[in-house]
């Protein structure tokens, strides 16, 4: 039973981001290379905020304090990470394959976004699956039975929301668009805040919350990307 609770939440967390990285990403090899290298950036991140936690002794135990400085850092990273790409953006035309790496500003939006996801969602949820394995699982005496798959579907959201934030991100650094900066930023701390209500066990809550969050961010993404209503309505249309 844990072993297939395992697979489950695996699947759930990592199965979408997995096709979508064989599907767009995985055949070219400055993909990958723009995707590690946002990964990293992450996790460069993740580590000035960590190093910012145990500096301020005081504050360790609160976990608000450490939220704030992880999505900053986050954010500050992914300007960086705008900047490198658009200085690059030439010379990674010249070397990738197809030559089409530039021809959509956008693009190594989405492939970055996808990096800085996966790693986010990677370190989010590798203990828990670890734990889901057994013995035992949650549900009798302590815990909730929910843990693993809200756990999992948490982390889907936030590699899914990493994905089209780089995309409005680097689109609304591109046009000097400060309202589409500033729902991202605004966007990451909300989604990033429903997490506490998970310590009264709120999932349904935090969930709902924040697949709302999801949808509205994905549509401004798509939007940013140059789509209408009209290419959405035809992408599901059968051509001959």
């Amino acid at each position: 039973m844990t072993l297939a609770e395992f697979f489950s939440c695996s699947l759930l967390a990592f199965g979408a981001p997995l096709a979508m990285f064989a599907m767009t990403i995985a055949n070219d090899p400055v993909r990958i290379i723009i995707m590690i290298a946002a990964a990293f950036c992450w996790l460069l991140s993740f580590l000035l905020s960590s190093l910012v936690w145990y500096a301020v002794v005081p504050l360790r135990s609160y976990l608000a304090f450490g939220m704030v400085f992880a999505v900053i850092f986050q954010e500050a990273f992914r300007y960086g990470m705008y900047r490198l790409l658009r200085k690059t953006e030439a010379g990674l035309k010249e070397i990738s394959e197809n030559h089409e790496i530039g021809s959509n500003k956008l693009e190594m939006a989405y492939v970055s976004g996808l990096g800085f996801g996966v790693m986010s969602g990677a370190f989010a949820l590798v203990n828990v699956l670890a734990d889901s394995v057994g013995p035992g699982t949650l549900g009798l005496r302590n815990g909730t039975e929910y843990f693993f798959v809200t756990s999992a579907a948490m982390t889907l959201c936030m590699i899914l929301l990493n994905t089209f934030w780089s995309v409005i991100f680097f689109s609304g650094c591109d046009e000097n668009n400060y309202y589409k900066i500033g729902w991202v930023i605004f966007s990451h701390f909300l989604v990033s805040s429903l997490s506490f209500l998970n310590r009264q066990e709120l999932y349904a809550v935090t969930i709902l919350l924040s697949y709302i969050v999801l949808i509205i961010t994905a549509v401004q993404a798509y939007r940013c990307a140059g789509g209408t209503s009209k290419s959405f309505i035809e992408s599901f249309t059968v051509r001959s």
